[in-house]
């Protein structure tokens, strides 16, 4: 009776959910990018486009040369949360979630005579059967691993996909292990197997015959006993984890590619940042700003330090104070011959709200009104119902993602979808009246400008 954990993993999740959803994808190999254009990144590619080698972080162009075929679909955030919810629910049916770890992912304790491998492999055909009852379409599957621990329960998972189920007992280790690559592993990167060969550890072979001395100063801490642990099938218990910032980041659309662009979109995130930090009951004291630009690695960087808030007008101000500091003219944007590509805000130094008694200097109980008011207002009647002025460009930017170690809170991160429909038609029909305008304009600039047709100088003979 060495199971203790059965832990779920959804193959191809988003690009599953979009299959499930709609006939004409089923079978067929396809991409989700939240940009439909040739820079757009993959979030997720389905178990067919996968076998052609595309990957989630592949571009868009890259993708439809490996394969021609490929269709893509733009993501739709919403619609995978709701499915993680149905999913979870139906997993729930069959055996209680100990923890989600992810949108795609949940690990369940195994207790009594769950433990025994026929028990074991009888409660994950029952979550399948679950699944498939909430998927009735076939489109989403999942790989289920069953082993001592969470950590090699979620290692069987990736061994055979999809619609796997793998079994991985006190016996089998640890060669069951030694067909896999160091980054297989999960908390392997690539700078962590950079830093294992330093002492000498080449394959999952030697890493399971290491030491745990050998572990521990190649991962330079406790990390590395943890893993020598987790490798030999040993339960360790879940490590509390704290919050340690909060942050948003996104990838700006061309025509948001100006510094009124890109501090629009920042002025939106950091709104969004400020919400969720509220939302948890924590203040921040430290706020990182990050721009990316257009075909150069040079980037900027900036990090203020303050009395702790969660005042969404006292954040702002201070992200605006940053950046008209750094820039040549006030409302622009470092560097301002370079077009900005990407951008970033970060909250550090968080801090439960009982933690802090505010400022003595500063009266800040009037921002913190204002921010609880707007949270109110937007939480009843939807997201950017009301909002600051310096966002009012990027209203239909950043819209909500998916990360990948945490589910969206659909109520803080998205717009209100009717609202947000009626701005972007008002936009349109903005921009194509203004449009129309300009080539009326230019029309007749041409006609004033126009040479008038001069008599010939050439004149009949007496």
């Amino acid at each position: 009776m060495t199971l203790r954990s059965l832990f779920v993993d959804f193959n191809s999740y988003i690009a599953s959910v979009e299959q499930e959803d709609n006939p004409r994808l089923r079978g067929r190999p396809i991409a989700v990018s939240p940009v439909i254009a040739p820079t757009g990144c993959c979030i997720a590619a389905s178990v067919e486009a996968k076998t052609f080698g595309v990957k989630t972080g592949s571009l868009v162009r890259d993708a439809k040369r490996l394969c021609p075929d490929i269709t893509i679909v733009e993501a739709r955030p919403s619609l995978y949360v709701a499915w993680h919810r149905r999913l979870m629910a139906a997993i729930e049916r069959a055996v209680p979630i100990a923890k989600v770890h992810s949108i795609d992912e949940a690990a369940c304790e195994l207790i009594g005579r769950q433990c025994k491998r026929e028990n074991a492999v009888d409660l994950a055909r029952q979550v399948k059967r679950e699944v498939a009852a909430a998927a009735p379409n076939g489109a989403i599957r999942c790989s289920i691993g069953i082993a001592p621990n969470h950590w090699l329960a979620k290692t069987g998972t990736d061994m055979q996909k999809p619609d796997g189920l793998v079994v991985i007992e006190q016996k089998d280790l640890p060669g069951i292990l030694h067909t896999l690559e160091l980054t297989d592993l999960c908390g392997i990167s690539h700078s962590m197997q950079a830093r294992l060969h330093e002492v000498g550890i080449d394959t999952v072979a030697q890493l399971t015959a290491a030491s745990r001395h050998t572990l521990r100063c190649a991962w330079g801490g406790i990390e590395g006993e943890r893993m020598w642990a987790l490798l030999r099938g040993q339960w360790l218990p879940e490590r509390e984890t704290q919050r340690g910032s909060v942050g948003h980041s996104h990838v700006l659309e061309p025509a948001l590619r100006t510094p009124r662009g890109a501090r629009a979109v920042l002025t939106k995130l950091l709104v969004k940042v400020a919400m969720r930090l509220r939302s948890y009951g924590l203040m921040a004291g430290a706020l990182s700003i990050r721009i990316r630009f257009l075909g150069v690695e040079h980037r900027f960087e900036h990090d203020v330090a303050f009395d702790p808030t969660d005042d969404s007008r006292a954040l702002l101000h201070r992200m605006n104070e940053a950046l008209d500091r750094a820039a040549p003219r006030r409302g622009g944007l470092p560097f301002p011959r370079l077009k900005p590509l990407s951008v970033s805000v970060t909250l550090h130094r968080v801090l439960p709200r009982t933690a802090s008694s505010g400022s003595l200097f500063d009266d800040h109980r009037r921002g913190e009104a204002l921010s609880a008011l707007l949270d109110g207002v937007n939480a009843r009647f939807g997201n950017n119902t009301l909002y600051f002025g310096g966002m009012h460009g990027a209203l239909g930017a950043a819209p909500m993602r998916i990360p990948f170690t945490r589910v969206p809170e659909l109520e803080h991160e998205e717009d209100h979808e009717l609202w947000l429909t009626a701005m972007n038609q008002a936009r349109v029909l903005a921009e194509a009246e203004h449009r129309r305008f300009e080539q009326e304009r230019a029309v007749r600039i041409a006609r004033v400008k126009k040479p008038v047709a001069r008599p010939s100088s050439d004149r009949p003979s007496a």
